[in-house]
């Protein structure tokens, strides 16, 4: 089922990416890695919502945000929300973490 959403009511998400995910010296890489993976997320799930990446420094703050039109929304509330344009968080989810999983891949493949 494929919905066109306005931009203004696209749905946000907010990724905090461990430092770890890139290794033992990865808090020396996670600012670099979310730079790229940001300009390569550009085009992923664009019909649905929008992403931001950044390190996450700090492990009190949930590693997925949602927001929509600048307002947050608790997973149950994002949860709604897919189901209302078709889409099941836990897929959407999964989709993310594999497109993440191939980047972290790639970024530590042309690691020196």
């Amino acid at each position: 089922m494929s919905v066109s959403i306005e931009n203004d009511r696209k749905i946000a998400v907010l990724c905090r990416i461990e430092p770890g995910c890139l290794g033992p010296d990865g808090v020396d890489h996670i600012e670099a890695f979310c730079a790229l993976a940001q300009k390569a997320m550009q085009h992923f799930d664009v019909d649905v919502g929008t992403w931001l990446l950044i390190p996450r420094y700090d492990k009190t703050l949930d590693e997925m945000q949602y927001s929509v039109a600048s307002k947050l929304l608790s997973r149950e509330q994002a949860t709604k929300y897919l189901v209302s344009i078709g889409r099941d968080i836990d897929s959407f989810e999964e989709r993310f973490q594999d497109k993440l999983t191939s980047l972290i891949n790639l970024y530590l493949a042309r690691k020196p």
